[in-house]
């Protein structure tokens, strides 16, 4: 892109990652601090130190995080709440097979339905460069927020717009809007684009929020979307979820450290990668799957880590491409399935791939 367009357009605030360096291996500490419901500006400021879009590189390398930065005090805690009377807690064994087998599918939704620390990273991840035409349509009728975060239109629920980029502006439909708009569809809300316009076009679906640009003749999409939800979506479109658990659970936690290393060095700051096999592919709901979402959510926070620095994991379907690719410095996504199968952990097979590394963790701290 000619210019970076905005310093960050994430509604729900900045994060605070002091590195703490435990035996055990690396854990993050994550506090969150809401920001107001507006969006940081859309001014073209350059960033800080401009970065170019980054290569593979011939081994697996370790990204820093650009500062850290100092912990905040913590808040006074709470006083005690009066004790409530106690409850006599239901017998199990009281209970028929079939209410059991009812109980225990409800602790598995229930546990499901809790945000894990990945809900509180954000992610911005390019899911379209350069279109000449594109289509856009929401499950719920869904705002349309100009650069200081107040609303220009409403999109209509279900309805679907053609968009255009424009001199200076953006074409929805007949109407002219600024050359940068966020549109969020509500956090339970979802957005379908569509790769052009006409009968047959391709068109994926997304959660979160839509950041469209238009620059230089060409319309750019950018999805700002939890790690956890990103993460459910590329464990799926890199390998099967019919594969074994542990193999599973070893791509999440390669495919959150890749994605770490972007987090704190964004290819520019308009978003962190891409979507496509030059990053790690990403293609929206459509590729998650009850099993990926259970190895992501079952190793939430975790990556791989090296005397304290996030490891850029690199990775491939198989050993003879990890060579060619990364001359043997990466993980087989096929020899991972081999190795789970054989019975080892996802620990084991991420400590075979990527020697003299641990995994870290990223733990959100309440105050």
């Amino acid at each position: 892109m000619k210019q970076p367009f905005l310093r960050s357009f994430k509604r729900y605030g900045w994060f605070i990652l002091p590195l703490l360096v435990i035996a055990a291996g690396t854990v993050f500490s994550l506090t969150r601090h809401e920001q107001p419901e507006s969006m940081t500006a859309l001014s073209p400021a350059p960033m800080t130190s401009p970065l170019s879009s980054p290569t593979p590189t011939s081994s697996s390398t370790a990204a820093k995080s650009a500062r850290s930065l100092p912990h905040p005090s913590p808040s006074a805690r709470a006083s005690s709440p009066s004790p409530r009377p106690s409850r006599t807690p239901h017998d199990p064994e009281a209970l028929t097979p079939e209410q059991a087998a009812l109980n225990q599918r409800n602790k598995a939704d229930f546990q499901a339905s809790l945000p894990t620390v990945d809900s509180l990273i954000d992610m911005r991840v390019a899911i379209a460069e350069g279109l000449p035409v594109a289509t856009i349509r929401t499950s719920q009728e869904a705002a349309v927020l100009n650069s200081n975060g107040e609303p220009v239109r409403k999109l209509a629920a279900e309805t679907t717009y053609t968009v255009r980029p424009g001199d200076q502006s953006i074409r929805l439909n007949s109407s002219r809007l600024p050359s940068a708009v966020l549109i969020d569809p509500s956090p339970q809300g979802i957005f379908y684009l569509g790769f052009g316009e006409g009968p047959g076009v391709e068109t994926r679906s997304y959660r979160g929020q839509l950041l469209l640009l238009s620059d230089n003749g060409g319309l750019w999409a950018v999805n700002a979307v939890s790690m956890r939800s990103y993460l459910y979506s590329v464990v799926g479109s890199e390998v099967s979820p019919s594969w074994n658990m542990e193999a599973l659970k070893a791509q999440a936690v390669a495919a959150r450290s890749y994605a770490l290393t972007y987090y704190f060095r964004p290819v520019n700051s308009v978003y962190h990668l891409g979507s496509t096999e030059r990053y790690q592919v990403y293609r929206g709901i459509e590729r998650e799957a009850p099993r990926t979402r259970e190895a992501v959510d079952g190793t939430a926070g975790e990556f791989v880590s090296h005397r304290g620095d996030i490891v850029e994991s690199l990775y491939a379907a198989s050993d003879d491409i990890v060579m060619e690719a990364f001359q043997g410095h990466g993980m087989s996504q096929l020899g991972a399935l081999d190795l789970a199968n054989q019975g080892y952990t996802y620990k084991q097979i991420l400590k075979n791939y990527y020697p003299d590394t641990g995994v870290g963790r990223i733990e959100q701290e309440l105050e």
